[in-house]
């Protein structure tokens, strides 16, 4: 697997959804009141833990090996927690302000996963690795120390790419690859544990699932595509 994440959570989640049965609530498509952390998330590792040592060390090693563009990039990647990361990758012609109908659905998209990732954040309460080794330095550390599981910019990631890759399948590699590269920016920045991004991938992939099944929002989906088909993004 190397350093970046694969798409296995895509699986796992959509697994998940069908052997819980859980229902998809009626706009919103995917509501924070009907996910309990406990049930999608495993628990995080705990504090003293082998995995834990051994995801510090893996922090340690990535800071002592990452190049100043890489450190860069995560440091972008930090203050962009929107669809907009993945623009360098789908085109120019990706501009949510010339698209009013995609970005208004990939609004919707984004708020869903900021309550779930919120939500899932305060349940498991992780201290983030620089709290534990304080050595560990690489972008804004931000006041919300307790916030590391799930990794919320994953959860942005692996929520909107399944989405992208639905509207526009052709570049649905890309995307992909972008979305691993997002997520494994928390590691370049140190302010997250390898199993924070996993979590983040279960999670966003279990909202993406939900919200691509979701009666009340094909029509912004179809709407959205047509947008996109207009724009060269995609085929008609």
């Amino acid at each position: 697997m190397s350093l970046l994440i694969d798409w296995t959570g895509r699986v796992l989640a959509a697994t998940l959804l069908g052997s819980l049965g859980l229902a998809i609530a009626q706009a919103p498509a995917v509501a924070a009141v009907q996910f309990d952390p406990a049930v999608i998330l495993p628990p995080p590792p705990a504090d003293g833990s082998a995995q834990q040592r051994a995801e510090l060390e893996e922090l340690r090693d990535i800071q002592t090996a990452r190049t100043p563009d890489r450190l860069a990039q995560a440091q972008w990647d930090d203050t962009h927690e929107d669809a907009t990361a993945f623009a360098s990758v789908i085109g120019p012609a990706f501009d949510l302000t010339a698209l009013p109908k995609t970005a208004a659905l990939l609004a919707q998209v984004q708020k869903e996963q900021e309550a779930l990732a919120s939500r899932a954040k305060a349940y498991f309460h992780r201290a983030r690795p620089f709290v534990v080794d304080p050595s560990l330095v690489g972008c804004s550390r931000g006041t919300k120390f307790y916030t590391s599981y799930p990794s919320g910019h994953a959860t942005i990631a692996y929520t909107i790419a399944p989405v992208l890759e639905a509207l526009m399948p052709a570049k649905a590699e890309v995307i992909a690859k972008r979305a691993r590269d997002y997520a494994y920016s928390r590691l370049v920045c140190e302010v997250h544990y390898r199993s924070d991004l996993r979590a983040g991938q279960i999670l966003g992939t279990w909202a993406a699932t939900t919200l691509l099944r979701a009666p009340d929002l094909q029509a912004r989906f179809e709407a959205a595509r047509q947008e996109l088909a207009a724009a060269g993004l995609t085929s008609p």
